[in-house]
């Protein structure tokens, strides 16, 4: 677990409210039987018209909120999860176009529930499959390329630092080695994403924002949902920056890295569990996610703003996604960029955020 302590506060005991921790049982058990009793299909599918990706997610936000692996909504979904893996080492539904994501979260999902070793062989191939799909020397790239380490939906389409985000999840989740090499050329991707200016970072927009947040790719010409400013930089915005975080943590960057203090400073610059900074409601659920998991690993509890005011970010998020909640349990996004329109995608993401806001041993 690390501790920063560089204008945020250090992991200490919260002492985490009864009323948090009554308000958190509240929501998240809501939230588990709509996904239970409303959102699963008969056969154990979460919204398969759009893929594996719901029902690997589901499944395992599910049984990180407690729900047993033997419960019949678990084990129907990771079925399903389990008999989505293909000859290729990948796990993903029939004519995907994501193929890369998917088998990144069937990896998160198998290998939670992966109790009896019996998903080790198909969590063996399907780290090689996505080891395979990531930009780097086979497939003809070189440490200098702007793609380099990156990944992107599969197929060879353009890495994006969201998809390699859940490559470094998904990798460091099975622990296979201290010294991950598909992990060491992803943080090179990563890197690159980033708005500084470093060692690390000569792409052409590194220097023109320069704030320490994240954008979207940098592949291609680099892209930011978030825009551009009056020079053509690329702007940060909240999602990407958590993702970008989380995977520096995961990539084992110590808290005095230059590229972790930039972070940290964009983080204490535009906290918020009310938007997503720079994207408004686009993309809302999927910012909780991150904004949570991150906080959560890097081992933080507080966060201080560029005001100097103290947040109990745990507190904050629980609070703030009880009065979104609707009355059956689920959230649905308005703004249905990105598929969050889709309840059972939304509700999974707020599920996976509150099992980050849960400060109990799991």
């Amino acid at each position: 677990m690390y501790c920063f302590v560089l204008g945020l506060a250090c992991a200490t005991s919260t002492g985490f409210a009864q009323e948090t921790k009554s308000d958190l049982a509240e929501v998240r058990q809501k939230a588990i039987e709509f996904l239970k009793a409303r959102g699963q299909n008969s056969d154990g599918a979460y919204s398969p018209q759009i893929g594996i990706g719901v029902t690997a997610l589901a499944a395992t936000a599910l049984m990180e909120n407690g729900v047993a692996k033997t419960d019949p909504a678990v084990s129907k979904a990771v079925e399903i999860v389990a008999k989505s893996a293909r000859d290729d080492g990948g796990i993903y539904a029939d004519g995907s176009r994501l193929k890369m994501y998917e088998t990144c979260v069937a990896i998160l999902c198998l290998n939670k529930a992966n109790d009896k070793g019996q998903y080790d062989d198909l969590l063996a191939k399907a780290a090689a499959y996505v080891r395979g799909e990531q930009f780097d020397e086979g497939e003809g790239r070189t440490p200098s390329d702007f793609e380099y380490g990156g990944a992107g939906y599969g197929g060879g389409s353009r890495p994006d630092l969201s998809n390699t985000s859940f490559l470094i999840e998904s990798l460091q989740s099975l622990k296979s080695s201290e010294n991950d090499d598909a992990i060491a050329k992803a943080l090179q991707f990563v890197s690159r994403c980033q708005n500084l200016e470093s060692e690390y970072n000569v792409s052409p927009d590194a220097a023109k924002i320069n704030d320490g947040g994240f954008y979207y790719t940098v592949a291609s010409g680099g892209n930011s949902p978030a825009g551009t400013d009056a020079d053509g930089g690329l702007r940060s915005y909240g999602s990407m920056t958590y993702a970008g975080f989380k995977s520096m943590i995961y990539a084992g960057l110590e808290a005095d890295d230059a590229r972790v203090k930039a972070a940290q400073t964009w983080i204490q610059k535009n906290y918020t569990v009310k938007t997503n900074p720079g994207m408004g409601d686009a993309g809302l659920y999927y910012y909780y996610s991150l904004f949570a998991k991150a906080l959560a690993v890097s081992g933080l509890d507080t966060i201080q703003d560029a005001q100097g005011v103290e947040h109990d970010w745990r507190a904050e998020l629980v609070e703030h996604l009880k009065s979104l909640q609707a009355k059956d349990g689920s959230w649905t996004n308005k703004n249905t960029k990105w598929m969050e329109g889709d309840a059972n995608l939304a509700t999974t993401f707020c599920l996976l955020a509150l099992s980050s806001c849960d400060t109990a041993e799991k």
